[in-house]
């Protein structure tokens, strides 16, 4: 166990080394360029490769971080290959779910909805996924007061699954 950790750590190391590294930041008197000449060079990756690449960024992420949001180099870069793969083979569901589930967990909550709503005969898992993200955004909605916006992001969450936050929301409509 405590070997497999390392090389998880190393892993992890590695590829944020890596990340960074494909940053080179040039400053002047007068201005700051920053480019990524290791990202430009590089060919373009399948929607398979990329979905390879979602899962171990996403699985390294999970060490790494203890809370996941998008901003983590990780996460980005888990949610980047996961959309690239998505984008790149449309029809592919499994695809399209795993970016709804990431853009989710790292609580990107109207691009999880917006996922959630495009894909249809949700499994069990992707319909709790589903009706947290509509509840997440029907509670920022009547907490800016916007009962209609938050109504319609109960609704759908709940034709998703009916869960007490969605339902404590519906109470205060």
């Amino acid at each position: 166990m405590r070997l497999d950790m390392k090389k998880i750590l190393i892993l992890t190391a590695f590829a944020m080394g890596s990340l960074a590294a494909a940053q080179t930041t040039t400053t002047t008197t007068t201005t700051t360029e920053t480019t990524a000449p290791a990202m430009m060079a590089a060919p373009a990756m399948t929607p398979e490769e990329s979905f390879a690449k979602a899962q171990e960024y996403a699985t390294q992420a999970d060490v790494a971080y203890p809370i996941p949001f998008y901003d983590r180099t990780l996460w980005k870069a888990a949610v980047d290959a996961a959309y690239m793969a998505a984008s790149g083979d449309m029809g592919n569901r499994d695809y399209t779910a795993y970016l709804g589930q990431l853009y989710t967990k790292t609580q990107w909550w109207i691009n999880a909805y917006n996922v959630w709503t495009k894909l249809s005969d949700l499994t069990d898992a992707e319909k709790d996924w589903a009706a947290l993200s509509a509840a997440k955004l029907a509670y920022i909605a009547l907490n800016r007061g916007d009962k209609t916006t938050a109504k319609m992001y109960v609704d759908k969450g709940m034709s998703w699954k009916s869960t007490p936050s969605l339902m404590a929301i519906q109470k205060r409509l």
